[in-house]
Protein backbone atom coordinates (compact mmCIF):
# COMPACT_ATOMS: atom_id res chain seq x y z
CA UNK A 1 0.00 0.00 0.00
CA UNK A 2 3.02 2.33 1.14
CA UNK A 3 4.76 1.55 -2.27
CA UNK A 4 4.87 4.67 -5.10
CA UNK A 5 1.97 3.92 -7.89
CA UNK A 6 0.15 1.80 -5.95
CA UNK A 7 -2.90 3.56 -5.85
CA UNK A 8 -2.31 4.63 -9.34
CA UNK A 9 -4.04 0.76 -10.65
CA UNK A 10 -7.20 1.00 -8.97
CA UNK A 11 -8.69 -2.33 -10.07
CA UNK A 12 -5.18 -4.23 -8.94
CA UNK A 13 -5.38 -2.13 -5.83
CA UNK A 14 -8.65 -3.14 -4.86
CA UNK A 15 -8.27 -6.62 -5.59
CA UNK A 16 -4.89 -6.82 -3.46
CA UNK A 17 -6.88 -5.03 -0.63
CA UNK A 18 -9.45 -7.20 -0.85
CA UNK A 19 -7.44 -10.18 -0.01
CA UNK A 20 -6.33 -8.52 2.54
CA UNK A 21 -9.04 -7.85 4.40
CA UNK A 22 -9.68 -11.82 4.11
CA UNK A 23 -6.11 -12.73 5.48
CA UNK A 24 -7.07 -10.03 8.13
CA UNK A 25 -9.93 -11.67 8.83
CA UNK A 26 -8.69 -15.29 9.04
CA UNK A 27 -5.60 -14.02 11.38
CA UNK A 28 -8.35 -12.65 13.97
CA UNK A 29 -10.48 -15.81 13.47
CA UNK A 30 -7.37 -18.03 14.63
CA UNK A 31 -6.65 -16.04 17.18
CA UNK A 32 -9.67 -15.98 18.65
CA UNK A 33 -10.04 -20.09 18.39
CA UNK A 34 -5.90 -20.14 20.19
CA UNK A 35 -8.05 -17.96 22.80
CA UNK A 36 -10.79 -19.74 23.55
CA UNK A 37 -8.32 -22.99 23.04
CA UNK A 38 -6.75 -21.64 26.38
CA UNK A 39 -9.79 -20.96 27.95
CA UNK A 40 -11.10 -24.81 27.29
CA UNK A 41 -7.78 -25.76 28.47
CA UNK A 42 -7.65 -24.08 31.48
CA UNK A 43 -11.83 -25.04 32.44
CA UNK A 44 -10.42 -28.79 32.49
CA UNK A 45 -7.42 -27.99 34.32
CA UNK A 46 -9.48 -26.39 37.23
CA UNK A 47 -12.31 -28.86 37.27
CA UNK A 48 -10.63 -32.08 35.88
CA UNK A 49 -12.36 -34.03 33.17
CA UNK A 50 -15.72 -33.97 34.52
CA UNK A 51 -15.76 -30.53 34.54
CA UNK A 52 -16.12 -31.26 30.57
CA UNK A 53 -19.26 -32.43 31.08
CA UNK A 54 -20.73 -29.28 32.17
CA UNK A 55 -23.40 -28.20 29.83
CA UNK A 56 -21.72 -24.74 29.46
CA UNK A 57 -18.20 -26.40 28.91
CA UNK A 58 -20.04 -28.73 26.11
CA UNK A 59 -21.81 -25.69 24.41
CA UNK A 60 -18.46 -23.64 24.34
CA UNK A 61 -16.35 -26.72 23.37
CA UNK A 62 -18.94 -27.36 20.43
CA UNK A 63 -19.03 -24.06 19.48
CA UNK A 64 -14.77 -24.09 19.62
CA UNK A 65 -15.29 -27.31 16.96
CA UNK A 66 -17.97 -25.93 14.69
CA UNK A 67 -15.69 -22.99 14.37
CA UNK A 68 -12.24 -24.71 13.56
CA UNK A 69 -14.01 -26.98 11.25
CA UNK A 70 -15.06 -23.87 9.32
CA UNK A 71 -12.02 -22.74 9.53
CA UNK A 72 -10.41 -25.24 7.79
CA UNK A 73 -12.91 -25.67 5.44
CA UNK A 74 -11.81 -21.62 4.57
CA UNK A 75 -8.19 -22.54 4.00
CA UNK A 76 -9.16 -24.97 1.60
CA UNK A 77 -10.45 -22.26 -0.95
CA UNK A 78 -6.58 -21.17 -1.56
CA UNK A 79 -6.70 -22.09 -4.95
CA UNK A 80 -5.37 -19.02 -7.27
CA UNK A 81 -9.10 -18.61 -8.23
CA UNK A 82 -10.50 -19.63 -5.62
CA UNK A 83 -11.86 -15.89 -3.91
CA UNK A 84 -13.12 -14.59 -7.93
CA UNK A 85 -16.72 -14.95 -8.66
CA UNK A 86 -18.41 -17.09 -10.36
CA UNK A 87 -20.49 -18.02 -13.90
CA UNK A 88 -22.51 -20.60 -13.76
CA UNK A 89 -23.73 -21.77 -17.35
CA UNK A 90 -26.75 -24.30 -17.12
CA UNK A 91 -27.53 -26.73 -20.53
CA UNK A 92 -30.85 -28.79 -20.60
CA UNK A 93 -30.05 -32.16 -22.14
CA UNK A 94 -31.42 -34.74 -24.05
CA UNK A 95 -35.20 -34.97 -23.90
CA UNK A 96 -36.64 -32.07 -24.14
CA UNK A 97 -39.70 -30.40 -21.94
CA UNK A 98 -38.14 -33.53 -19.24
CA UNK A 99 -34.30 -32.11 -19.02
CA UNK A 100 -35.36 -28.23 -20.18
CA UNK A 101 -37.67 -28.63 -16.65
CA UNK A 102 -34.77 -29.81 -14.83
CA UNK A 103 -32.34 -27.04 -15.99
CA UNK A 104 -35.01 -24.18 -14.91
CA UNK A 105 -35.46 -26.73 -11.49
CA UNK A 106 -30.95 -26.26 -11.66
CA UNK A 107 -31.14 -22.62 -12.08
CA UNK A 108 -33.56 -21.84 -9.49
CA UNK A 109 -31.35 -24.02 -6.79
CA UNK A 110 -28.16 -22.09 -7.68
CA UNK A 111 -30.13 -18.81 -7.52
CA UNK A 112 -31.72 -19.67 -3.78
CA UNK A 113 -28.46 -20.79 -2.37
CA UNK A 114 -26.79 -17.50 -4.00
CA UNK A 115 -29.48 -15.44 -1.96
CA UNK A 116 -29.25 -17.35 0.98
CA UNK A 117 -25.51 -16.66 1.01
CA UNK A 118 -25.80 -13.00 -0.01
CA UNK A 119 -24.32 -12.81 -3.26
CA UNK A 120 -24.97 -10.43 -5.93
CA UNK A 121 -26.49 -12.24 -9.32
CA UNK A 122 -27.21 -11.32 -12.40
CA UNK A 123 -28.67 -13.23 -15.17
CA UNK A 124 -26.44 -12.83 -18.55
CA UNK A 125 -28.99 -15.00 -20.39
CA UNK A 126 -31.88 -16.96 -20.68
CA UNK A 127 -33.23 -19.34 -23.57
CA UNK A 128 -36.43 -20.31 -22.99
CA UNK A 129 -37.74 -23.63 -23.80
CA UNK A 130 -40.52 -24.20 -25.86
CA UNK A 131 -43.53 -25.24 -23.46
CA UNK A 132 -41.54 -25.44 -19.87
CA UNK A 133 -38.33 -24.65 -18.64
CA UNK A 134 -35.02 -23.40 -20.43
CA UNK A 135 -32.68 -24.71 -22.64
CA UNK A 136 -29.58 -22.61 -21.67
CA UNK A 137 -29.31 -19.90 -18.63
CA UNK A 138 -26.04 -18.31 -17.69
CA UNK A 139 -26.10 -16.19 -14.18
CA UNK A 140 -23.20 -14.88 -12.62
CA UNK A 141 -22.57 -15.21 -8.65
CA UNK A 142 -20.64 -12.14 -7.61
CA UNK A 143 -18.82 -12.09 -4.04
CA UNK A 144 -15.95 -13.40 -2.22
CA UNK A 145 -15.35 -17.01 -2.78
CA UNK A 146 -17.82 -17.90 -5.25
CA UNK A 147 -16.14 -19.94 -7.55
CA UNK A 148 -13.96 -21.67 -4.81
CA UNK A 149 -17.36 -23.21 -3.39
CA UNK A 150 -19.48 -23.61 -6.47
CA UNK A 151 -16.45 -24.98 -8.85
CA UNK A 152 -17.21 -28.37 -7.78
CA UNK A 153 -20.83 -28.37 -8.95
CA UNK A 154 -19.26 -28.03 -13.02
CA UNK A 155 -20.49 -31.59 -14.58
CA UNK A 156 -23.94 -33.63 -15.47
CA UNK A 157 -26.50 -33.49 -13.06
CA UNK A 158 -29.50 -36.53 -13.47
CA UNK A 159 -33.21 -36.07 -12.03
CA UNK A 160 -35.38 -39.32 -11.84
CA UNK A 161 -38.98 -38.41 -11.23
CA UNK A 162 -42.59 -39.18 -12.43
CA UNK A 163 -42.95 -36.39 -15.37
CA UNK A 164 -45.39 -33.92 -14.70
CA UNK A 165 -45.38 -33.84 -18.23
CA UNK A 166 -46.09 -37.07 -18.93
CA UNK A 167 -49.69 -38.07 -19.19
CA UNK A 168 -49.03 -41.89 -18.02
CA UNK A 169 -47.67 -40.17 -14.84
CA UNK A 170 -44.58 -42.67 -16.35
CA UNK A 171 -40.94 -42.14 -14.36
CA UNK A 172 -38.20 -40.77 -16.70
CA UNK A 173 -34.90 -39.79 -15.86
CA UNK A 174 -33.22 -36.33 -17.05
CA UNK A 175 -29.95 -34.78 -17.28
CA UNK A 176 -28.45 -31.42 -17.31
CA UNK A 177 -25.50 -30.03 -17.84
CA UNK A 178 -23.44 -27.31 -15.09
CA UNK A 179 -20.28 -25.30 -16.24
CA UNK A 180 -18.10 -23.15 -13.95
CA UNK A 181 -16.22 -20.65 -14.53
CA UNK A 182 -14.54 -17.53 -12.76
CA UNK A 183 -14.93 -14.53 -13.94
CA UNK A 184 -11.97 -12.48 -14.70
CA UNK A 185 -11.31 -9.42 -13.90
CA UNK A 186 -9.15 -6.50 -15.61
CA UNK A 187 -5.97 -7.75 -13.89
CA UNK A 188 -5.86 -10.75 -16.04
CA UNK A 189 -4.97 -10.41 -19.65
CA UNK A 190 -6.37 -12.50 -21.76
CA UNK A 191 -5.77 -11.89 -25.77
CA UNK A 192 -8.41 -11.93 -28.03
CA UNK A 193 -8.13 -10.98 -31.73
CA UNK A 194 -11.25 -9.45 -33.87
CA UNK A 195 -10.51 -11.46 -36.96
CA UNK A 196 -10.81 -14.84 -34.27
CA UNK A 197 -14.38 -13.56 -33.23
CA UNK A 198 -17.71 -13.85 -35.31
CA UNK A 199 -20.11 -11.54 -33.79
CA UNK A 200 -24.08 -12.11 -34.69
CA UNK A 201 -27.02 -9.47 -33.09
CA UNK A 202 -30.77 -10.88 -32.83
CA UNK A 203 -33.73 -9.94 -31.08
CA UNK A 204 -33.88 -11.03 -27.55
CA UNK A 205 -36.40 -13.63 -26.90
CA UNK A 206 -38.34 -14.35 -23.59
CA UNK A 207 -39.17 -11.60 -20.73
CA UNK A 208 -37.60 -8.56 -21.28
CA UNK A 209 -40.26 -6.19 -22.62
CA UNK A 210 -41.14 -4.83 -25.95
CA UNK A 211 -38.80 -2.61 -26.49
CA UNK A 212 -35.88 -5.68 -25.84
CA UNK A 213 -38.15 -7.68 -28.52
CA UNK A 214 -38.04 -5.52 -31.46
CA UNK A 215 -34.57 -4.89 -31.57
CA UNK A 216 -31.91 -6.77 -32.49
CA UNK A 217 -29.87 -5.84 -29.01
CA UNK A 218 -28.89 -9.44 -28.47
CA UNK A 219 -25.63 -10.38 -29.14
CA UNK A 220 -23.73 -13.72 -29.96
CA UNK A 221 -20.11 -14.24 -30.17
CA UNK A 222 -18.05 -16.87 -31.37
CA UNK A 223 -14.80 -18.01 -30.63
CA UNK A 224 -13.42 -19.42 -34.06
CA UNK A 225 -9.74 -20.95 -32.93
CA UNK A 226 -12.00 -22.99 -30.07
CA UNK A 227 -15.88 -23.14 -31.13
CA UNK A 228 -16.36 -21.63 -27.76
CA UNK A 229 -20.04 -19.72 -27.80
CA UNK A 230 -21.51 -17.24 -25.84
CA UNK A 231 -24.09 -14.81 -25.95
CA UNK A 232 -25.92 -12.23 -23.64
CA UNK A 233 -29.86 -10.72 -24.07
CA UNK A 234 -29.92 -9.33 -20.83
CA UNK A 235 -29.62 -5.47 -21.44
CA UNK A 236 -31.50 -3.40 -23.73
CA UNK A 237 -28.85 -2.26 -25.29
CA UNK A 238 -26.77 -4.13 -27.95
CA UNK A 239 -23.06 -2.23 -26.42
CA UNK A 240 -23.62 -3.57 -22.93
CA UNK A 241 -24.57 -7.32 -24.25
CA UNK A 242 -21.55 -7.39 -26.27
CA UNK A 243 -19.40 -6.09 -23.41
CA UNK A 244 -20.76 -8.62 -20.81
CA UNK A 245 -20.80 -11.48 -23.73
CA UNK A 246 -16.64 -10.95 -24.07
CA UNK A 247 -16.56 -10.73 -20.60
CA UNK A 248 -17.80 -14.43 -20.12
CA UNK A 249 -15.65 -15.08 -23.45
CA UNK A 250 -12.94 -13.87 -21.41
CA UNK A 251 -13.40 -16.21 -18.48
CA UNK A 252 -14.14 -19.11 -20.01
CA UNK A 253 -10.86 -18.89 -22.32
CA UNK A 254 -8.56 -18.59 -19.33
CA UNK A 255 -10.74 -21.64 -17.35
CA UNK A 256 -9.88 -23.33 -20.88
CA UNK A 257 -6.23 -22.74 -20.12
CA UNK A 258 -6.09 -23.60 -16.50
CA UNK A 259 -8.42 -26.71 -17.76
CA UNK A 260 -5.38 -27.40 -19.95
CA UNK A 261 -2.32 -26.72 -17.90
CA UNK A 262 -4.04 -29.60 -15.31
CA UNK A 263 -4.29 -31.84 -18.44
CA UNK A 264 -0.67 -31.35 -19.47
CA UNK A 265 1.04 -31.96 -15.63
CA UNK A 266 -1.29 -34.82 -15.46
CA UNK A 267 0.48 -36.20 -18.29
CA UNK A 268 3.84 -35.34 -16.85
CA UNK A 269 3.11 -37.46 -13.66
CA UNK A 270 1.95 -40.01 -15.39
CA UNK A 271 -1.60 -39.90 -13.71
CA UNK A 272 -5.01 -39.80 -14.42
CA UNK A 273 -7.07 -36.90 -13.75
CA UNK A 274 -10.60 -36.74 -13.52
CA UNK A 275 -11.10 -33.04 -13.75
CA UNK A 276 -15.17 -34.04 -13.85
CA UNK A 277 -15.74 -32.00 -16.78
CA UNK A 278 -18.71 -33.51 -18.74
CA UNK A 279 -18.74 -36.37 -15.76
CA UNK A 280 -22.08 -37.54 -14.26
CA UNK A 281 -21.39 -35.97 -10.57
CA UNK A 282 -24.80 -36.19 -8.94
CA UNK A 283 -28.27 -38.21 -8.75
CA UNK A 284 -31.68 -36.26 -7.67
CA UNK A 285 -34.12 -39.10 -6.91
CA UNK A 286 -37.69 -38.10 -6.52
CA UNK A 287 -39.17 -41.25 -7.26
CA UNK A 288 -40.02 -44.32 -6.06
CA UNK A 289 -38.39 -42.69 -2.60
CA UNK A 290 -36.30 -39.02 -2.42
CA UNK A 291 -32.86 -38.62 -2.00
CA UNK A 292 -29.81 -36.57 -3.38
CA UNK A 293 -26.45 -37.80 -4.06
CA UNK A 294 -23.04 -37.43 -5.02
CA UNK A 295 -21.00 -39.77 -7.00
CA UNK A 296 -17.95 -38.45 -6.25
CA UNK A 297 -18.24 -38.27 -2.25
CA UNK A 298 -20.55 -40.63 -1.37
CA UNK A 299 -22.65 -37.47 0.45
CA UNK A 300 -26.07 -38.37 0.58
CA UNK A 301 -28.89 -36.13 1.78
CA UNK A 302 -32.38 -37.32 2.17
CA UNK A 303 -34.42 -34.09 2.23
CA UNK A 304 -34.45 -33.57 -1.39
CA UNK A 305 -36.98 -30.58 -1.41
CA UNK A 306 -34.32 -29.05 0.64
CA UNK A 307 -31.48 -29.65 -1.82
CA UNK A 308 -33.62 -28.29 -4.89
CA UNK A 309 -34.79 -25.07 -2.52
CA UNK A 310 -30.78 -24.10 -2.18
CA UNK A 311 -29.66 -26.18 0.61
CA UNK A 312 -26.49 -27.71 -1.07
CA UNK A 313 -23.64 -26.86 0.99
CA UNK A 314 -23.12 -30.48 2.73
CA UNK A 315 -21.75 -31.12 -1.21
CA UNK A 316 -19.67 -28.28 -1.72
CA UNK A 317 -18.02 -29.15 1.68
CA UNK A 318 -17.89 -32.77 1.21
CA UNK A 319 -16.19 -31.84 -1.97
CA UNK A 320 -13.70 -29.43 -0.45
CA UNK A 321 -12.76 -31.33 1.82
CA UNK A 322 -11.71 -34.33 -0.73
CA UNK A 323 -14.10 -37.27 0.50
CA UNK A 324 -13.56 -40.01 -1.83
CA UNK A 325 -16.76 -42.42 -2.30
CA UNK A 326 -15.72 -46.09 -1.61
CA UNK A 327 -16.12 -48.33 -4.51
CA UNK A 328 -19.41 -49.40 -3.27
CA UNK A 329 -21.28 -46.17 -3.23
CA UNK A 330 -20.45 -45.10 -6.72
CA UNK A 331 -23.86 -46.07 -8.13
CA UNK A 332 -27.03 -45.13 -6.84
CA UNK A 333 -29.84 -48.04 -7.20
CA UNK A 334 -33.28 -46.73 -7.96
Amino acid sequence: MEMPGFWDRPTESAGLMQKRRELERRVETLQRLRTDADELSAWRELLGDDGLADPDAVVFAERLGAALEQLDLELKLAGPDDDKSAIVAINSGAGGTESQDWAEMLLRMYVRWAERKGFELELIDRQDGEEAGIKSATVAIRGAYAYGLLHGEAGVHRLVRISPFDSQARRHTSFASVDVVPEVDDTIEIEIADKDLKVDVFRASGAGGQHVNRTESAVRITHLPTGIVVQCQNERSQHKNRATAMKVLRSRLYERELRKRAEEQAKKEGEKMDIGWGSQIRSYVLQPYRMVKDHRTGETVGDADSVLAGEIDPFLEAFLKGKIASPGDAGLTI
